[in-house]
């Protein structure tokens, strides 16, 4: 044998029995991997956005997510001003108020349909809406009150989709009852709505005003705090509601039957005030109310889950490696590559089931059967019982621990922590004893 060939032997062969070289190749594939690792995150995306697209067809003809603005008055005055020629014209400008009292009580029925492999919640809620305005002076609108046309008050309700109502709105202001026409005055305040003309208020006493709102929305219902004083009451038959936007509700009551809340929120809550001119003021960033969700959100789990998939990649590599060192078998990267495609086929796998059946039923079956395949291939390539039993027992403990993570939603974090904390110390203790040089110049 030449000394070429000599020299390219020995280093074949510390090519092989390098520890450091080994675990070089190995965090090589792994970075590999992060390749089809992103792509089941952009699979996951992919599904999640056809599940929206068909939810929102299917609201699209029911109702959207509604957001109740109102009511309030609108009434239109005259601004004068002297144009280039100094000539005296005017322009109409409206004055927006908004009342003193607001109560809103009512209950929500949730609906949930579905379509192919996707559903959507859907609810009616019939709302009873009462309260009172009280006008300001004259003197503190800094309009002459010659100015203000007073005969064409609006009363207005800005709605997000009309084509939620169901019933005709009737308005009962003092003592009279108005029939609401679609559209609004203006969209300083809301961009679409209802309202009608109603005659003149009283400046010096209360103006009541109620109606009932019977509407389709989907997911979302949200008001706009417009009074003084908004009281807003629901209930629902809904077991998993979301209370959301600007304020929470000062008392709720979440069972599995259903859920009750009652919010209190007060115009000094909120970053605008009482009355004003034209678009002065935003309303929206106040808006508040609640969401019907769906608890089994498979998209949601599924990408939570994804997030661990090189934890596991790497937990599984380090398992191979260690049994390389201790059982002198040598385990070829194409087979690393192998057991991480398998790994990663979990992912997949538990999602195309979960959009079948049960989400954790789906879980159950794809850890199964990830589980039983490496398994045996590990036996396969290693042929050595009690090393298979171990990568058996280290996939139960990763699979189990990461379905408790995924229950336990709000202390991920924390769980998530004390987890790898627990494993890199029990990695630590087994490999305390192994001379790593020793391993270097075998």
């Amino acid at each position: 044998m030449s000394a070429s060939q000599e020299t390219i032997k020995k280093t074949s062969s510390y090519i092989k029995s390098s520890a450091t070289l080994k675990v070089f190749s190995i965090g090589i594939l792994v970075l590999i991997l992060l390749i089809p690792a992103s792509m089941i995150s952009f699979l996951i995306n992919e599904r999640e956005s056809r599940k929206n697209s068909v939810v929102n067809e299917i609201s699209s003809k029911w109702g959207s997510s509604q957001t109740i603005t109102g009511p309030f008055i609108t009434i239109p005055y005259k601004n004068f001003y002297k144009d280039a020629n100094e000539k005296i014209k005017f322009d109409i400008n409206y004055l927006h108020i908004l009342p003193e009292t607001l109560n809103v009580s009512g209950e929500i029925k949730p609906e949930v349909r579905y379509r192919s492999l996707y559903e959507a919640v859907l609810y009616n809620t019939t709302l009873n809406f009462n309260g009172a305005f009280k006008f300001p002076s004259v003197s503190q609108l800094n309009i002459e009150q010659e100015n203000i046309l007073w005969g064409k008050a609006v009363f207005s309700i800005g709605i997000t989709d009309l084509r939620g109502i169901q019933d005709k709105i009737n308005i009962k202001v003092n003592e009279s009852t108005y029939d609401s026409s679609p559209g609004l005055k203006t969209m300083d305040i809301a961009s679409s709505g209802v309202g009608t003309l109603i005659k003149p208020l009283s400046f010096d006493g209360i103006n009541s005003f109620s109606f009932v709102l019977n509407l389709n929305g989907s997911e979302q219902l949200n008001f706009i705090p417009v009074a003084e004083t908004n009281i807003i009451k629901l209930n629902s038959s809904w077991p998993s509601p979301s209370f959301n936007g600007a304020f929470l509700p000062t008392s709720r009551e979440v069972t599995d039957n259903g859920f009750s809340a009652r919010w209190k929120v007060l115009h000094l809550n909120r970053n605008y005030p009482q009355y004003w001119s034209s678009s002065q003021y935003k309303v929206e960033q106040s808006a508040f109310g609640l969401k019907l969700i769906l608890t089994a959100d498979v998209y949601q789990k599924a990408t939570r889950i994804s997030k661990y998939a090189i934890m596991f990649i790497v937990f599984t590599f380090s398992a191979f490696f260690f049994s390389e060192i201790i059982n002198k078998r040598k385990v070829h990267p194409i087979q690393y590559s192998l057991i991480g495609l398998a790994i990663l086929l979990f992912y997949t796998l538990l999602l195309s089931l979960s959009e079948y059946i049960n989400f954790n039923y789906a879980y159950i079956a794809s850890a199964a059967a990830i589980t039983l395949i490496i398994t045996c291939y590990s036996y396969g390539i290693i042929k050595n019982k009690k090393f298979a039993y171990t990568i058996l027992g280290i996939l139960i403990i990763l699979y189990s621990y990461l379905f408790i993570v995924l229950q336990l939603e709000d202390y991920a974090l924390i769980m998530g922590n004390i987890g790898l904390l627990i494993i890199l110390a029990t990695v630590m203790y087994i490999t305390r004893k192994i001379d790593w040089y020793a391993i270097e110049t075998e």
